[in-house]
């Protein structure tokens, strides 16, 4: 347990940092499974505007440092690759 003031304060900052951080992440995991959900559906319209919603909040999670800036880049490729890629399977499938 810490004895001093200021090992104190460092002990309440790290537990607010540390909720906020969690908050911030557990958002950017909702909006990536809203477009994994479309994706297993088949629905393109949804993934597309599920992915539209989903970059930009991926994207702050490294601006507020909760996310590695490569880590981000390539879950949202990962992600736009898979949207692309069910856009063109979709008209196959319906032809």
């Amino acid at each position: 347990m810490a004895h001093h003031r200021s090992a104190k304060k460092r002990i309440r900052q790290t537990a607010k940092r540390t909720a906020i951080n969690r908050s911030r992440m557990s958002r950017i995991k909702t909006f990536v499974r809203k477009v994994e959900d479309a994706l297993a559906k088949g629905d393109h319209e949804a993934a597309r505007t599920a992915f539209a919603a989903a970059e930009p909040e991926i994207r702050r999670g490294v601006t507020k440092g909760v996310l590695h800036l490569n880590t981000a880049s390539r879950k949202i490729s990962r992600l736009s690759r898979r949207v692309k890629a069910l856009a063109t399977a979709a008209p196959a499938a319906q032809v």
